[in-house]
């Protein structure tokens, strides 16, 4: 499972997930628009869009899969309910992995329902080399026993195990400087898919309206 608002879509979040599951030998790679976030104001695309761009983006890929339970659920988005779904649909003994930035590793103690959360997954940190610091009391206590070095470990039970992982691409690519672009008008090429690019110029996403032009849908 790798979630994320994917507000779009980019080079960067598909080929992390690629990377993630070579290295882990993973059956397949989940990627899940989330619909209404929890800790965070919700993007301004919709999800069906920012769905649409991640079916796009993924195209024919191998082992990455376009997951849209998120998005036809009701309410906040929490990770607990999507791993409780797919442990319900997956079965007890099947290996379970959430796979999450450090930034969102961090803010880890105040997810929702959190212990049953760690009870259902294993936890992987798509580690960043800048991140070196220690970890807060509550979230050393939180993950106490919990981390393993290596993936063969991480795989011995269903879930409850943590490990860091360096990729290896890393690429650095940020949604939030690809919308800043799109709303410029400026290049967005080698930063999005081309069947991305292409949806969001047919849809006419993450255009600043001009000054005295109503859009025909307000």
């Amino acid at each position: 499972m790798l979630g994320g608002t994917f507000d779009p879509v980019h080079l960067g979040h598909l080929r992390s997930a690629v990377e993630l599951g070579e290295a882990l030998a993973l059956d397949a790679v989940h990627m899940i628009p989330v619909h209404v976030p929890p800790h965070r104001q919700a993007p301004g695309i919709s999800a069906e869009h920012r769905l649409a761009m991640l079916e796009a983006g993924i195209g024919s890929t191998p082992g990455l899969v376009a997951d849209d339970r998120e998005v036809r659920r009701a309410g906040h988005s929490y990770s607990v309910d999507t791993l409780a779904s797919l442990r319900a649909e997956w079965g007890d003994q099947a290996r379970l992995v959430m796979a999450v930035g450090h930034d969102a590793f961090l803010g880890l103690p105040d997810w929702h329902q959190r212990e049953r959360l760690l009870s259902l997954a294993h936890i992987v940190v798509i580690d960043r080399p800048d991140h070196e610091a220690p970890l807060e009391s509550e979230l050393a206590a939180l993950i106490e026993g919990r981390e393993v070095s290596t993936v063969e470990a991480l795989m011995a039970a269903p879930g409850g195990n943590l490990l860091r992982l360096r990729l290896p691409s890393r690429m650095a690519i940020a949604a939030t400087d690809v919308r800043r672009r799109l709303q410029r008008g400026l290049s967005v090429r080698y930063l999005l898919p081309e069947a991305v690019e292409r949806y969001i110029d047919n849809q006419g996403l993450y255009r600043e309206p001009r000054a005295g032009v109503q859009r025909l849908s307000e």
